[in-house]
């Protein structure tokens, strides 16, 4: 992103509902939402680093699995995994004020800091990959379904489970379903430019980079 190009862009709405379309565009112009409240930011701070923000997603004709995305897939083969409307219960209400504990900043208070009430249809609609061995739930992602497109939403995994890399497995079983369901791009939302907490994002082929100026641009992760 070249300075002299650069304008500041702070935008937000808050909207109900809206059409799988509408969605997909909204994406396509680098917007975001939480619940019913949608937002773009080109520049953001990282604790007390101000950096450029990227809006990534994959665009799937392009997309295939890594050696080690294949790895983790093979790893999980024995857990059971469901792909449904999302629906906030007691065992994923525990699961996210465990998941909360791996941060040290910008701790969320609730998992409706993230999504709204009705969460399966409002503002659009959205479902869970929802994972369990034996019943006991170990990880939930949540995600938007569009016309051609779907955007991950928040992801969180039982943090004691450090050698399944379940948080990378839902967002690529997010992705399998983009693919099985005829989708043109899943969007995982936003990065850094530079080293960041978020750098998983960009480690998938296929990605893409909004430049702001409306155009996406093939994206290495450098």
């Amino acid at each position: 992103m070249l300075l002299e190009n650069f304008r500041l862009i702070n935008e937000e709405f808050y909207v109900e509902q809206l059409l799988p379309e509408q969605m997909d565009s909204l994406w396509a112009n680098g917007w975001r939402h939480f619940g019913t409240h949608f937002f773009r930011y080109n520049v953001g701070f990282l604790i007390d680093d101000l950096r450029f923000v990227l809006p990534l997603r994959i665009r799937l004709a392009n997309f295939s699995f890594s050696k080690s995305q294949r790895r983790i897939l093979r790893r999980n083969e024995d857990l059971d995994v469901a792909v449904r409307p999302i629906c906030i219960d007691e065992a994923s209400e525990v699961l996210f004020h465990r998941h909360k504990t791996r941060f040290d900043h910008a701790v969320p208070e609730s998992i409706f800091n993230f999504i709204s009430a009705r969460p399966d249809a409002s503002p659009c609609e959205a479902k869970e990959i929802r994972v369990t061995e034996n019943e006991r739930l170990l990880a939930v992602s949540y995600f938007d379904v569009g016309s051609n497109s779907t955007s991950g939403i928040y992801a969180m995994f039982e943090p004691t489970i450090t050698d399944r890399s379940l948080g990378i497995f839902t967002m690529l079983k997010e992705i399998e379903y983009s693919i099985d369901t005829g989708r043109e791009f899943y969007y995982q939302g936003y990065a850094y430019q530079g080293p960041s907490f978020y750098d998983y994002k960009k480690r998938f082929r296929g990605t893409e980079a909004f430049d702001w100026n409306y155009d996406w641009f093939s994206y290495d992760g450098s």
